[in-house]
């Protein structure tokens, strides 16, 4: 019985490293922020386009189920959103995505403007959240950035 065990267990040993041999070597996409932008809004509620920019090193498609974000504003969570709409990054390729996602910030502007350091035409941010992935072993590709936005509106 001994023996099985030990032949079962080299044998399991063998497959994995000669899978290990002919799975190719799969680098991490970067996801980053590539602009975030109000686009309307009114003392309760504002709608903010966020565009992701996602660069895919490899040599195979990089399959995207969804994508979740939460927009923080002076260190407070003041929006986040949420999208089930797929898409396809190519091989060795790049692919922009845009995603709107809905605030209530007005109080947070009011505090937010009386802070010093505070430039009145734009606000800073920090866009946390991660994009699904539909490959083996690999689930959520997080991001983390930081910037500022302008709070005029687009003419």
């Amino acid at each position: 019985m001994l023996k099985w065990t030990r032949l079962t267990l080299l044998g399991f040993v063998v497959w994995t490293a000669g899978c290990s041999l002919l799975t190719p070597k799969f680098e991490r996409p970067t996801l980053s922020v590539a602009s975030v932008q109000m686009v309307s809004g009114n003392l309760f509620q504002q709608n903010f386009l966020v565009t992701f920019d996602i660069q895919n090193p490899n040599d195979r498609v990089l399959p995207v189920t969804s994508l979740h974000a939460e927009l923080n504003v002076g260190g407070d969570r003041f929006a986040s959103g949420v999208t089930n709409r797929s898409f396809v990054v190519p091989a060795h390729g790049a692919t922009q995505f845009d995603m709107t996602i809905t605030a209530n910030m007005a109080m947070a502007l009011l505090k937010l403007g009386q802070k010093s350091g505070q430039h009145p035409d734009s606000i800073d941010y920090d866009m946390t959240g991660a994009a699904s992935i539909d490959l083996p072993f690999m689930r959520d590709l997080p991001f983390h950035q930081s910037g500022s936005f302008p709070l005029r509106l687009p003419h």
